[in-house]
């Protein structure tokens, strides 16, 4: 197995939400000499010099040329996933079984989340050590719980109906057993002082996430599967394209993983927000450009987010002419309606990237009397005015607790967003 692959395993096995995957993309960078920036603060860039900003579970990584921009170039895709969120009163108590509420985020398949292992993570904001306020990234290993299904018996139609599921009701996982009446408000806090110090919790963005770690399958370990591939495939593709990037005489590169994605970008963390706006003018400010315009005007957005694989057991879910196979390379994604950015100016110049360095390529709009989806490329542009297109890894099971994809795909995705960056 290649050194890409390994190094997606170890991310995808430690990026269990936004907050962890930006911490890991942070640490990458900061191991390539990358300059951790506050927005906060004042900033003093060089030319030649590689930076990157966070907010929240959202980052944007750059790398300035050698001589005054002409250029921007940019990768783009997301940190989050759909999921199940823990309520702010999560603790619950049903005869002699503890249970967490949950409340559902994003459009997961939900029926995918039960009967196999959870455990809990995200981020918390405490009361130190010193009696300030701190934010800490948790990952809760060491007390799974689960959601079990209901027998057969009890729901005879289950395979003929479909999995009927109440969001209120359903979706709660039981954490353990007592025989005794639990005060239910401090087992959350009792589990995270296993894996914290702190005096007194004061808030939490904690997210179930499976257990499960990425496993390769095939008869040639050809495939894997793991939660999150939507969209940490993407996001593992930037952040190898931005540190493998050589430094260039005259674009600007950036790579940005927005969070959000999943539930229509409009936070302080998304695509619609300031983020980038606020980055760039930063950058130019700095270095005493007064043509911002022209700058982006100039410039090529690569929004990488998962495409939909064909599955072969419901064939007729797809166009017949635009169902993208999986292994069968990189997927640019159509739809007239311009629910993706991609448009002739953009096809054209990924096409001819592709081919100059002989990258697979497939096509892929959604069947006719089927929607699809949309991503952060036509926020990016309609924002920006930067020349966008929205490509990806083809991708089974999108949305469930278990996706599959290609191996070679995500090879060729990295070198082309890579490509991108150096053109």
């Amino acid at each position: 197995m290649d050194q890409l692959l390994l190094d997606l395993c170890r991310f995808t096995s430690r990026a269990k939400t936004s907050w962890h995957a930006v911490n890991e993309i942070g640490n990458g960078l900061a191991l390539e000499d990358f300059d951790l920036l506050e927005e906060g603060e004042p900033w003093e860039l060089n030319p030649g010099g590689s930076y990157f900003v966070i907010r929240g579970g959202a980052l944007i990584a750059f790398r300035l040329p050698k001589n005054p921009p002409k250029t921007v170039a940019i990768v783009a895709s997301h940190t989050d996933s759909p999921g199940l969120k823990l309520k702010p009163h999560p603790k619950q108590q049903h005869e002699n079984m503890l249970l967490l509420g949950t409340e559902v985020y994003g459009g997961p398949i939900l029926s995918s989340w039960f009967g196999r292992d959870l455990e809990i993570a995200g981020r918390v904001t405490v009361i130190d050590s010193a009696d300030e306020i701190a934010h800490e990234t948790v990952h809760l290993d060491d007390m799974p719980c689960i959601i079990p299904h209901l027998a057969i018996h009890l729901d005879r139609n289950v395979n003929n109906n479909g999995h009927q599921i109440d969001r209120q009701e359903n979706l709660c996982p039981i954490l353990g057993l007592s025989h005794e009446k639990i005060d239910t408000t401090t087992i959350l806090e009792e589990m995270l002082r296993r894996h914290l110090f702190f005096k007194e919790l004061l808030a939490f963005d904690l997210f179930l996430v499976p257990a499960a770690p990425m496993r390769f399958l095939g008869l040639h370990g050809e495939m894997m599967s793991s939660y999150r591939l939507d969209n940490l495939l993407s996001a593992h593709a930037c952040l190898r394209a931005i540190i493998d990037a050589k430094t260039h005489d005259s674009q600007l590169q950036m790579a940005i993983f927005w969070n959000h994605e999943e539930i229509g970008s409009k936070t302080r963390e998304g695509a619609a927000s300031s983020l980038f706006s606020d980055i760039f003018d930063r950058i130019c400010t700095n270095l005493s450009m007064d043509e911002k315009a022209r700058l982006k005007s100039q410039g090529f957005c690569v929004s990488a987010d998962v495409a939909h694989a064909y599955h072969p057991n419901y064939g007729k879910k797809y166009d017949p002419d635009h169902h993208p196979l999986l292994g069968e390379g990189i997927v640019i994604k159509h739809n007239a309606n311009m629910k993706y950015a991609t448009e002739c100016e953009s096809t054209g110049r990924l096409v001819k990237l592709c081919k100059e360095n002989n990258l697979p390529y497939q096509n892929f709009v959604s069947h006719s009397e089927i929607p699809c989806g949309s991503t952060i490329g036509p926020i990016f542009s309609t924002t920006t005015g930067i020349l966008t297109i929205d490509i990806g890894s083809p991708l089974m099971g999108m949305h469930a607790a278990s996706e599959l994809a290609a191996c070679s795909d995500h090879r060729d995705l990295t070198k082309l967003l890579t490509t991108v960056l150096n053109t």
